[in-house]
Order: structure tokens, then sequence, then C-alpha cells
């Protein structure tokens, strides 16, 4: 069973990392390395990095944790002086080695590597297309549509000079819909884009004279390099030995509207980066400010679920006055999987992440904050540990709209039947995980404590209004809520 089956999470999508040229340093990789373990919360499935020597691609990748991958004695066979790396948790394709990025080919056009974080709406159709046509595929991830599209591109230039790479590029990026923040990597070149959506965060910083990207502020935080600025949507950046270069693929109107995935600043992003240009901690904290005006309780601890969920509680204490309290620790030793060794001891999957500390609970009356309810059981289950522990009552509080819809932009949520918000009252959510009160965050209150318009962001999970066209999904029966 996986963690977020387990904990009832959403699961976190991709990371991507990239640096160009160290003067004088063969030490890429190793940034790459320290990179994606800032960036290892974004997915624990699998891990790569493709180094450049200015002559060939070197490339490991591997299934787990980057520290268990990327030990030293196989760095020391990623040396070179540009570097990119890719961490995974599958939106598109399986859970298997296969399926690990960067995706690393040799083309008429030289080789390439390439790490994409995101989801192609339109990669089966494309991928259809493209084997029809004759490509055969190694991967079933969307990410290598990207590279047969490319591969297939005809342009006015020398195949493996620069301008044929980039006109390739630009080709394969005008075909596919949906999110993608990517890095790609040949000998001699390190590129990055954005979709014109803006849907996942590419950052650009500044290391030593050379350039990084990355997918989150706090890769850059790690190997102390400078935040410049986001990659803006639509934009591409080129980085060599002539410098760094940028431009518009997607110019024009249609950038009027971005899509910013406002779930990153709920859960996805880790709470120390900075995110659209906001600190993603001082955000939670507003997120529960704005939560204790909008749905206050009488009580005398409030409670975060950890991790996610302690700057919400943080900011829900502070405006309500309510004492913060520590009352559920979590263990940090348990990893996306772990050993189930009989069905009968299942039920046990959110022990092994939470446990209440009842000295502090007993005939307390307290309010839990989460930042999101999926299909509910995790809520159930915390509810009545609190109650077992001696809570006299328990008031869930979430800062974040009811989760209803799923989403096809590079998140893993579960189909629409599965999520709770999407068939069920508040009320009959609340008597399902045996609260005495459960409360949102509006979708009003959100904006409100973010400080931005709506028009910047996509909040489909919430809302169902999905700027871009989806799959449509076949007819499954509603979630059905055992025990309610």
């Amino acid at each position: 069973m996986g963690y977020e089956a387990a904990f009832d999470k959403l699961a976190d999508e991709c990371g991507v990392f990239g640096i160009w040229a160290i003067p004088g340093d063969h030490e890429a990789a190793n940034f790459a390395y320290l990179g994606l373990h800032a960036l290892q919360h974004r997915g624990q499935e699998s891990a790569g990095i493709v180094a450049t020597d200015g002559k060939t691609l070197h490339v490991h990748r591997g299934m787990g944790l980057v520290a268990d991958i990327f030990t030293v004695p196989v760095l020391d066979t990623l040396k070179g002086v540009a570097a990119i790396g890719h961490v995974r948790y599958s939106t598109a394709g399986a859970s298997h080695l296969k399926n690990a990025q960067p995706i690393a080919i040799q083309y008429a056009g030289g080789a390439l590597a390439l790490a994409h974080n995101g989801n192609l709406v339109n990669a089966e159709q494309l991928r259809t297309d493209l084997e029809t046509a004759g490509s055969i595929f190694q991967t079933t991830s969307d990410t290598e549509v990207v590279v047969h599209l490319m591969a297939r591109a005809r342009t006015e230039f020398r195949p493996g000079s620069r301008e044929h790479l980039l006109a390739a590029l630009r080709q394969a990026l005008g075909k596919v819909k949906g999110a993608y923040s990517l890095v790609l990597l040949t000998e001699s070149t390190l590129v990055g884009a954005r979709d014109p959506m803006g849907f996942r965060p590419l950052v650009l910083g500044r290391l030593k004279g050379s350039y990084v990207l990355a997918s989150e502020t706090t890769a850059l935080d790690l190997i102390e390099a400078e935040y410049i600025r986001e990659i803006e949507p639509g934009e591409l950046v080129v980085i060599d030995e002539s410098g760094f270069h940028s431009e518009r693929i997607f110019p024009g109107p249609g950038l009027e509207r971005t899509g910013r995935c406002v779930f990153e600043h709920i859960y996805f992003a880790r709470p120390d980066s900075v995110l659209f240009g906001r600190s993603v901690y001082a955000t939670r904290a507003a997120f529960g400010a704005r939560l204790s005006v909008e749905k206050p309780a009488q009580a005398d601890l409030v409670l975060p679920v950890p991790d996610s969920g302690v700057p919400a509680a943080i900011g829900y204490s502070n405006a309500s006055g309510i004492p913060f309290a520590m009352g559920l620790v979590r263990s940090h030793y348990v990893g996306r999987t772990f050993i189930e060794p009989a069905q009968s001891i299942r039920h046990f999957g959110v022990k092994l992440k939470l446990n209440a500390v009842k000295d502090m609970l007993k005939g307390k009356r307290i309010v839990v904050v989460d930042d999101s309810v999926v299909r509910g059981t995790t809520s159930r289950k915390i509810v009545k540990m609190l109650r077992s522990a001696g809570a006299s009552e328990v008031h869930m509080r979430i800062s974040s709209p009811p989760t209803a819809w799923p989403c096809y932009y590079g998140i893993d949520t579960p189909t629409r039947q599965e999520l709770i918000a999407s068939s069920h009252s508040v009320d009959e959510i609340a008597r399902y995980i045996t609260a005495d009160s459960l409360g949102y965050l509006s979708l009003e209150g959100m904006y409100a404590a973010l400080g931005e318009d709506r028009s910047g962001y996509c909040d489909a999970c919430f809302s169902g209004e999905y700027l871009l066209d989806f799959p449509k999904q076949r007819p499954q029966a509603p979630l059905r809520l055992v025990g309610a």
C-alpha cells in the first residue's frame, strides 16, 4: 500500500532541477543531488540525474529516495559541468524504473535528456498519432511524447545545432496541451520552459556565475544560490556558453489568464519556499487566520495535523487566541511505502504516522487544523484517536475549500467519485468523520487571505472550473461512507 493511500492525502507530483556550468567545476551532479534532496517532498517514487561533460551525457536513474539512489560511487560516474535532475511521483505512467526521469535519448538531432513536472491532457491522443506514424515508445510516461515530437520535427536548421534543438522544442510544445515545467539538457545547452498557463512552478537562480532552474526556491536555498525570479508562463530560457537567453514561445492574449496551482500553496510546496512570489509559510498562516474568522470554535487548544497543517494551525491560534499545541506527534520514519505483513493490521496505517499526546488532550475541547480532506478516511481515524486520548470535543477545521474535483494538470488525485466532498454535504462529512463540527475555508476567503485575484490561479479541484479540456472519465459509483 502506498503512503498516500494509507494517509489519504493528494499525492505530490514531481520536481525538476537544472544547473549550468560553474566555471572550472565538474561537480554539477552533486549540486543536482542536493537540489533533488530539497525537492524530495514532490516525489518519492524515483529519481534521476543526467550530467554533461561537454561531449557526453551521463545518466543514472533509480527507484526510491534520492539519498538511497545517489551514493558517492554513483555520483562519481556523473562528472560534468552541467546537470538536470528529477524526482517523480507518477501522475501519468506506471510506477516502474522505465518511467523514471530524466528521459535520455539519442536521435538525429543529437543526444538530449528531458525532465518534466506536470501532466499533458492530450498525451494519449498524441501518442496514438505518433505510434500510427511509426514511433516506438519505451515508457508509458506522457513526457516521452515531447521527446518523440521533437525527434519528428522538421526545421531549416542543421540537426545537432542549437537552432535546430530550439525549433524542434518550439514545435513540440506547440502541439501539447496541459501543464509542464520542464528542463532539457544536451551536451552543450540547458533549457527550461513553462506552459502558457503556468500551472506548475519553475524558478531561476544564480550560483557562482552559473544559472540554476528548480521547481521551488528551497532547492536554491540548500545550495546557497541566489533567487532571481520565476520563469514566466509561456517562457523558454536557454543557457549555454554564450550566456542566458529568454523568449516567449506563446506570446499574446492567452497570457492574460494564468493558471498557477493554488494547491501548491495549500499543501504541495515546502513551507520554506517562495511560491509565485509569496512565502508559502506566511500564506498558510494567513489561510488559518481567515479560517478562524469564518469558522470559529469554542475550544481549549488548537492542534495541527503535522506537518502540512502546522502553519495554518498557528495562524488559526494567533487569530482566535486559542492556545496552540502539538497534540499529534508525527513519526518521521514512515516513507511512501511500508511493510504490512497481514491484511488484519492494515488499519494501523495512520497510527504508523501519528500518535496523540494523551496527557495534553484529556478533557480538552480541541480544534484540529488540516490542509484538506480527500476521502475522509484519515480525518475519521484522527478524530477517533483524539477521542480515545481523552478529548471531550473535536472540531475539525480545513484550511482550504472542499476538494470535490480531480486534477488533470499534474496532481495525482482520486476520481471524482472517490472525493468525499463531491457527493456529500459538510454536515454529512462531519458525521462520517465523527467530528463535533467541521468547517472549511471558503473559496472567497482563500483568495482574500492569499491577497491575489482568482484570475491568476487554477482552483479546479475546488470549483470544477477547468482552464483546459480534460479527458472524460467513465461513470463510477459514488463514494459509499462505510460506518457513517
